[in-house]
C-alpha cells in the first residue's frame, strides 16, 4: 500500500515538473522574436522603388518638358522647355506647387539642368549654344558660359562641384564652375555628343554620341581612357551607378545595356520598349532603373534584369526622368507638357 502511494506522489511530481517545463518554454519562447531564417539564410534583394503611386500630374510647360532636375536635398524639382517655351520652373514635390520661374532662360530649348552638390548653382544648356548660370535661390543670372559653337546638349557637374562639363554638337568642353571660366577644349571627339556622366569618385566621365559609341575620359586632364561600340544607333542617356561601379547606356536601337566600369565588358542587354529610349534615371540604392520612351516609363531590377513594372500617365512620348536624391520621388516629363511625380510607397 505505501509503495503504490509513493509510485502515485511520483508520477503526479514528474508529471508537474513537465507541466511547468512546457509553460517556462512557452513563456521563453513569447518573449524571444520568431526567427523564420536560419543563420545562414539571405533574404534576396529587392528594389525599393518597385510600385511608386503618382503623387501629381499636372501642365508644366507650354510645350515639351526637356529636362528635369532635383536640388540635392530633394525639396526643389526644376524643369526646362522647349523651343517655344524656353523656361525653368521650380517645384514643389512634396506640394506639387510651383515655387517659381526663370523665364526667357534661354533662346532655344532648355536641353539639360544640372545642380551643384551645394545647391547654390543651377546650370542649363540650350540648343542656342549657350551654357546659363543661375544663383538658384533667387533665380538670377550669374553667368553665361560661351564657347559652343553649336547646340548644347547635356551636361554633368563632378561630385566636388569644380568642373561642369558639357557636350553638344561639337564635341565636349570642362569649366571650372565656382569661377565659371573654361578649363579645356576636348578635341578628340569625332562624333556628336548627346549624353554625359560623371562618375560618383570624381575621376573620370563618360560620353556616348551619334554613332553609338561611349567613351570614358579623365576628368582631370581630358584623356581618354576607352571607348566602347555600345549601340547600333545614338546613345540618348548614360549614366553611373552610386558606387561607380557600373555605367547603364541607352539609345535609339531600343536597348539598355549595363557595363562594366572597370573592364568595359557588357553584363547585360535590356530590351522592353518598343522604340526609341529617350531617357534613364538610377535611385540612390543602386537597384531600381527607370527608362523613359515613346511607351511610358518602365522600371527594372537593376540585379537581375528583370521589367519590374510599367509606369503610365503620359499620353505622349516621355522625353525626360529623374530620381531625388533622397529616394522618395521620382519625377517624369513629356511631349504631352505634362510633368508627373511619382513617390515610393
Amino acid at each position: 500500500m505505501w509503495s503504490e502511494e509513493k509510485g502515485r506522489v511520483n508520477a503526479l511530481r514528474l508529471l508537474a515538473l513537465i507541466v511547468i517545463t512546457m509553460l517556462s518554454v512557452t513563456t521563453w519562447h513569447s518573449l524571444k522574436p520568431h526567427v523564420v531564417l536560419a543563420a545562414n539564410e539571405v533574404l534576396p534583394s529587392s528594389p525599393s522603388f518597385a510600385h511608386p503611386h503618382l503623387l501629381y500630374s499636372f501642365i508644366g510647360h507650354e510645350t515639351t518638358v526637356k529636362s528635369l532636375a532635383f536640388t540635392p536635398n530633394s525639396q526643389i524639382l526644376v524643369s526646362g522647355g522647349a523651343e517655344n517655351d524656353a523656361v525653368i520652373h521650380l517645384w514643389s514635390p512634396i506640394t506639387g506647387k510651383k515655387l517659381g520661374d526663370i523665364s526667357k532662360a534661354h533662346t532655344g530649348s532648355v536641353e539639360s539642368l544640372v545642380i551643384s552638390p551645394d545647391g547654390q548653382t543651377l546650370a542649363s544648356c540650350s540648343s542656342d549654344n549657350t551654357i546659363n548660370l543661375w544663383h538658384l535661390q533667387n533665380r538670377t543670372l550669374t553667368r553665361s558660359l560661351i564657347g559652343h559653337t553649336s547646340n548644347v546638349l547635356s551636361l554633368a557637374v563632378s561630385p566636388n562641384g569644380k568642373v561642369l562639363v558639357s557636350g553638344g554638337l561639337d564635341g565636349i568642353r570642362l569649366w571650372d564652375l565656382p569661377q565659371g571660366r573654361p578649363l579645356a577644349t576636348l578635341v578628340q571627339f569625332d562624333n556628336l555628343i548627346y549624353t554625359l556622366a560623371t562618375n560618383s569618385d570624381g575621376q573620370i566621365f563618360a560620353s556616348g554620341d551619334d554613332n553609338g559609341i561611349i567613351k570614358f575620359w579623365n576628368l582631370r586632364t581630358g584623356e581618354l581612357i576607352r571607348q566602347l561600340t555600345a549601340h547600333s544607333q545614338t546613345v540618348t542617356a548614360i549614366a553611373f551607378t552610386p558606387d561607380g561601379k557600373t555605367l547603364v547606356s541607352a539609345s535609339r536601337d531600343r536597348t539598355i545595356k549595363v557595363w562594366s566600369v572597370g573592364t568595359g565588358k557588357l553584363i547585360r542587354t535590356l530590351t522592353g520598349h518598343n522604340n526609341w529610349i529617350n531617357a534613364i534615371a538610377i535611385h540612390p540604392d543602386g537597384q531600381t532603373l527607370a527608362s523613359a520612351g515613346r511607351d511610358g516609363i518602365k522600371l527594372w531590377n537593376l540585379t537581375t534584369g528583370e521589367l519590374i513594372n510599367t509606369l503610365p500617365g503620359h499620353r505622349d512620348w516621355v522625353s525626360a526622368i529623374a530620381f531625388s536624391p533622397d529616394g522618395q520621388f521620382l519625377s517624369s516629363g513629356g511631349f504631352d507638357r505634362r510633368i508627373n511625380i511619382w513617390r515610393n510607397h
